[in-house]
């Protein structure tokens, strides 16, 4: 092959990299498209002929390949946490409150438009793009790398070859998503209602050249973790983002005080209409990333961040009905069913009731003119009546006396304002509960969503999360639009469950009282199934964040006879009953240098990965922080070491290095 040839192509890869990042990263084009086009073609038929010269940083990947069959599970290397919200001037007060009794009054804050979009992460390897993947649940995403390589802001390598991973947000700026719709009303089509959900679902579908077609763009907001690049501030993250090739938001502002942050979310409030794309908040953020390591995180979300959503929209629409549902603990829960209309840049066509309380409270009766609201993500709610339109033909309305599903008597327990279905063999509880068992955050089987799950429990092959295992190809062929395909790749993911760890397993069982985290905190201090049922309210309660009431109701739970049954099938069908996590640590029990110390790792280490490290202290009852602070305890510097080596000396934190951290865990 001719040094010609090799000449040409990589002649052509600069050009199209070059234009790309002038026209979708910096918005200044320097050659028309036809030229651009021109040239992508000559790459692709070039490359086409000599398949061997193909990279995966190719410009020519950005148009879409091969469909996929299904996403695989990508694990965050750091988590991809949600935020505490804001909703007014006084939230954002509290914030800062917090946070200077936390750092001291001199603190600065990062301030930066919310887009409204999927978050991602993407992942480089000494400088090349090699996965991208949806947040998921924080932890676990999916792999979606080929459709995040259609869009064209994305580097698919950066200009200096750091290893990193990288977060962002995709979205689809508004003059995409109005010609796409313009498309789909030539075509008769139904209408996409925002473009948040068209970005969602073209990086959530498995064919990239669909995604291609979708005009989509990002703007990137942090790095997972800054590792030896040297950044000790946001803001400077940002800036080192940009230096690399990606396109970060240029509307970001550094704010010296809470009162210069709330006039930063006043002024986009204002000018959130004259945008090229949607937000629906301001991200504020503690600049200092050594002040946010002193700051920390709750179970949920760093306290050194916050987001601050904007006023919730309004609108009135006319209540046709009320739909009443039976959740998998029995209550029933009334949902209003509207005439259609648009709000909060979503199509609304139901809204939260709530409860029969607040349903007297409003007066609301069938027919009424309401006022319903909606921000965000949040589900919409009905908030008021428009008591001054009523026509005299408005119906009053009143909760049932018996489950609409199973017509069990209803009850009020003490202290609650529900009305419930106390029958456990009420068929929408089973239901329901079925499909908690397998959503993502308990035995996150692919492919069994609500509408299989409900097609299962009506053909009567399912009735407890037991029978699930006991499924067959055959049987789910049978069902509507299930495929030989999709029915072979429903059995392995049922088959894949059967390995996950006891803290999903006791989430999917729906214990009252027991979200994901407390079904961790149970399964890393009592590690088998066994153990758990044989513990008592006395043993429950002395395990750290378990109070009494859920610990009455683990004991109940675990003490019926019909759970024990439960349990004995799934163990005999393959499920393991076993936690395979990390084990939970008891630093007052650890013989060990590192226990309730604070240890940073920073430069390049040559006997151990850095994931290696950090676990090794961690199992040995040590934290591993990202940043040096005055609360760190030890610095293990490897080759290469640099900003965080200079804070720890002016710190007069201890140093070692890697010989002997290796020393010290051979102890």
């Amino acid at each position: 092959m001719s040094e010609q040839l090799h000449a040409r192509i990589e002649e052509l890869r600069n050009l199209l990299n070059k234009w790309n990042y002038e026209y979708h990263v910096l918005d200044q084009p320097t050659v028309p498209d036809s030229e651009y086009d021109n040239a992508l073609h000559e790459l692709i038929r070039l490359e086409t002929e000599n398949p061997d010269l193909l990279t995966a940083d190719s410009p020519s990947m950005r148009v879409g390949g091969a469909a996929l069959s299904v996403f695989e599970k990508v694990e965050h290397r750091t988590a991809m946490l949600s935020l505490g919200n804001a909703f007014n001037e006084e939230d954002l007060r509290d914030f800062d409150r917090k946070v200077r009794q936390g750092v001291g009054d001199q603190v600065s804050y990062m301030c930066e438009l919310k887009i409204d979009g999927l978050a991602v992460s993407l992942r480089y390897e000494d400088g090349l793009f090699v996965q991208g993947a949806t947040r998921g649940d924080g932890s676990i995403g999916e792999d979606i790398t080929q459709n995040l390589k259609t869009i064209r802001s994305i580097p698919l390598r950066l200009t200096k070859p750091y290893s990193l991973e990288v977060r962002g947000e995709a979205y689809m700026p508004k003059k995409s998503f109005e010609a796409l719709n313009e498309q789909k009303k030539l075509a008769g089509e139904e209408l996409f209602a925002n473009p948040r959900n068209v970005a969602a679902g073209s990086l959530r579908q498995l064919d990239p050249k669909l995604a291609a077609k979708r005009n989509l763009d990002i703007f990137v907001y942090g790095i997972g973790n800054v590792g030896s690049t040297g950044v000790t501030s946001h803001s400077q993250g940002l800036d080192l983002l940009h230096e690399l090739g990606f396109k970060t938001n240029p509307e970001r502002q550094k704010c010296a005080s809470i009162d210069e942050v709330i006039e930063y979310v006043q002024k986009w409030q204002e000018k959130r209409p004259n945008l090229a794309y949607e937000i629906d908040g301001i991200v504020i953020k503690v600049d200092s990333l050594e002040q946010q390591d002193e700051l920390g995180f709750t179970a949920k979300s760093p306290r050194w961040a916050i987001a601050y959503k904007f006023p919730a929209e309004e609108v009135v629409t006319k209540l046709i009905d009320i739909e009443l549902s039976v959740g998998r603990t029995g209550v029933v829960t009334p949902t209003a069913l509207l005439e259609p209309v648009r709000v909060a840049g979503t199509v609304v066509k139901r809204a939260s009731l709530h409860n029969e309380d607040l349903i007297r409270e409003k007066d609301i009766k069938l027919g009424d003119t309401v006022i319903v609201k909606k921000a965000g993500d949040i589900i919409p709610e009905v908030v008021g009546v428009l008591t001054e339109r009523r026509t005299g033909e408005e119906i009053d309305f009143s909760m049932p006396s018996h489950c609409p599903e199973c017509e069990s008597e209803l009850v009020r327990l003490d202290g609650e304002v529900a009305l419930r279905c106390i029958n456990p063999m009420c068929p929408a509880q089973i239901r329901e509960g079925l499909i908690h068992f397998v959503s993502r955050d308990a035995m996150n089987i692919d492919g069994l969503g609500e509408r299989v799950i409900s097609q299962l429990f009506e053909e009567k092959l399912i009735s407890d999360v037991a029978d699930i295992y006991r499924l067959e190809k055959d049987q789910l062929i049978q069902l509507e639009r299930m495929g030989d395909k999709s029915a072979t790749n429903l059995i392995n993911s049922i088959e894949a469950s059967k390995s996950n760890s006891l803290e999903k397993l006791l989430f999917g069982l729906g214990i009252r009282h027991v979200g994901a985290k407390a079904a961790k905190t149970l399964a890393q201090q009592f590690e088998t199934i066994e153990r758990l049922q044989e513990a008592t309210v006395d043993e429950l309660v002395a395990v750290n964040e378990i109070g009494d009431k859920m610990a009455e109701s683990v004991a109940t739970y675990f003490n019926n006879p019909e759970v024990q049954k439960l349990i004995s099938e799934l163990r005999d069908l393959g499920v393991n009953l076993v936690y395979n996590g990390p084990k939970a640590v008891n630093v007052a029990d650890i013989d060990s240098y590192f226990a309730g110390k604070t240890v940073v790792l920073t430069g390049k280490l040559e006997i151990l990965s850095r994931n290696e490290a950090k676990e090794k202290i961690e199992l040995l009852g040590g934290k591993v922080s990202g940043s040096v602070s005055k609360k760190t305890d030890l610095l293990i510097a490897g080759e290469a070491a640099g900003s965080k080596l200079e804070a720890a000396q002016k710190h007069g934190v201890e140093i070692w290095d890697e010989a002997r951290l290796v020393e010290e865990l051979k102890k």
